[in-house]
């Protein structure tokens, strides 16, 4: 990789990193929020896990693979860049429509399927935010596209700091009002004792976000190419059924949780434990998120250079590297971080955390293994391999839930995406063989194995002591960070200070 490919990686890397973390971050308020005011018992956060389960595998439907498209399209030699953006906002836009047609036009019968016939605006609500998300997905693409991580920060940020102070408005200071509003407690009650007016939070930032996007809007009236289109299409529908089985490992088990087990209210229960938990476990989703947002504009945009090969063992290597330390971290500091679930009667879940994790770094490194088929024009064998590994997900959530309940909707995580990343490795090295530096990655493996054998050791010991190990334990990785790839003179803004 050369020094300019790997100072523009490194920066927007940082940018979308900081915006996704401080964005997390900040949303990760809402946790401690949700369960503190919402009671396990009531199953009203397994609502909340539910809806918003359903809203991932809705927007992964009416994107249908176009965010990947786009920069396929947008990078190849002799296409219009500015015709291929507009011809993507119309497709993108259309299926909306249409998806809101016919939610609005069934909302009975699709309420009741869900088990919300009592409360079909929950249904209407989140159509009308999947579809705008959908569409919004695309403007974002155009931002990573012309390298203006900035403004997609900013973007990202105010729609999280808006829902957040809509949540505590909701939650804190809605029924304290009660007395001087006595209407507001009807509504509050009405909607799940405030669990429904998340999602009618949730909608009003997401469409208060879009006027940020007026510019970029503006280029749907380019254009619409229908030639364009079809070989767009005949590119995304591989990349379709590949976003379905693959987010279908991500959410099926919130999604089926309450249909598998036969006490319903049971189900909910658990599913809100499992959800919250399972909180913690995403900080690793975000290392994956902001490396994607860098990394996919990047690859696809230098797809003809000679050196594209050692761009993909690189971002391998660094991603699990650093994939590794986040994973570490939270593990080292899960005393301390499960405070950000702030109703003890939460935490029977917590032994789920670093079997998600691990499930979330085999995804990660399965996106970085992905490269070699979305090149080559090959995606049929993305959506084969995530299909086989969304069998086995779906299979282990089946045969044991019932029994084993929310761990093994865990375990079922695992073994899926293990599979998936284990199938595009040796399938990738036949098709489209890349060097990765397996040694050097191995040697990470093996320092995080045995620091986190330590860690399990010292675990019984008093949590101020077992802390202070796990400080070293985890100093002593990034040791190894610094001696072996990363030196601090290499380090932005600090980095001339270590320099002889």
């Amino acid at each position: 990789m050369s020094q300019g490919k790997m100072a523009i990686l490194a920066k927007d890397t940082a940018i979308y990193g900081i915006s996704s973390i401080v964005g997390r971050f900040i949303n990760y308020l809402l946790v401690p929020l949700h369960t503190w005011f919402i009671d396990p018992k009531s199953g009203g956060y397994g609502i909340v896990t539910e809806m918003y389960a359903w809203m991932a595998l809705l927007f992964v439907l009416l994107t249908f693979g176009m965010e990947t498209t786009f920069f396929r399209f947008a990078g190849k030699e002799g296409e219009n860049e500015q015709m291929v953006y507009s011809t993507t906002l119309r497709l993108v836009g259309m299926v909306g429509l249409i998806f809101l047609v016919l939610v609005f036009s069934f909302i009975g019968p699709i309420a009741g399927l869900l088990g919300y016939s009592t409360h079909p605006e929950y249904v209407k609500c989140f159509a009308i935010i999947v579809a705008l998300d959908a569409f919004q997905a695309i403007l974002f693409s155009r931002l990573r596209q012309q390298h203006r991580p900035v403004k997609f920060m900013i973007l990202k940020l105010s729609f999280i700091f808006l829902n957040v102070l809509l949540n505590v408005f909701i939650f804190w200071l809605m029924p304290k009002m009660f007395g001087s509003f006595p209407g507001l407690e009807n509504i509050y009650v009405k909607y799940n004792y405030g669990v429904g007016l998340i999602f009618f939070a949730n909608l009003f930032c997401t469409f208060i976000v879009s006027f940020g996007f007026i510019k970029e809007i503006k280029g749907i009236f380019y254009g619409f190419d229908r030639q364009l289109a079809r070989r767009m299409l005949s590119y995304a529908l591989p990349l379709l059924l590949l976003g379905l089985v693959g987010i279908l490992n991500q959410v099926f088990d919130k999604i089926a949780f309450k249909h598998i087990l036969d006490d319903k209210e049971y189900a909910q229960v658990q599913l809100g434990i499992y959800g919250a938990c399972c909180k913690i476990a995403m900080i690793l989703a975000l290392l994956t998120q902001a490396f994607r947002y860098a990394y996919e504009p990047l690859v696809f945009g230098g797809s003809k250079d000679k050196n594209s090969s050692e761009t993909l063992a690189m971002g391998m290597k660094f991603f699990i590297i650093f994939g590794l330390l986040a994973y570490l971290a939270v593990m080292f500091y899960l005393p301390i971080l499960k405070y950000l679930i702030t109703n003890r009667n939460y935490w029977s879940g917590l032994g789920v955390v670093p079997i998600v994790m691990m499930a979330e770094l085999f995804m990660g490194i399965y996106f970085n293994l992905s490269f070699w088929y979305k090149l080559k024009d090959n995606t049929w064998w993305g959506a084969l391999m995530s299909g086989i590994g969304a069998v086995v997900m779906i299979s282990i959530n089946i045969l044991f839930v019932p029994r084993f309940g929310y761990m093994a909707s865990a375990w079922g995580g695992f073994a899926g995406y293990g599979t998936c990343m284990l199938l595009s490795y040796f399938i990738g090295q036949k098709k489209n063989p890349v060097n990765y530096p397996l040694r050097e990655i191995g040697g990470y493996i093996l320092l995080a194995a045995l620091l986190y054998i330590v860690y399990l050791i010292c675990r019984p010991l008093p949590t101020w002591l077992s802390l202070t190990i796990n400080t070293v334990l985890l100093l002593l990785y990034v040791a190894y960070i610094i001696k072996k790839d990363v030196p601090l003179s290499s380090l932005p803004l600090v980095g001339r200070y270590f320099r002889k």
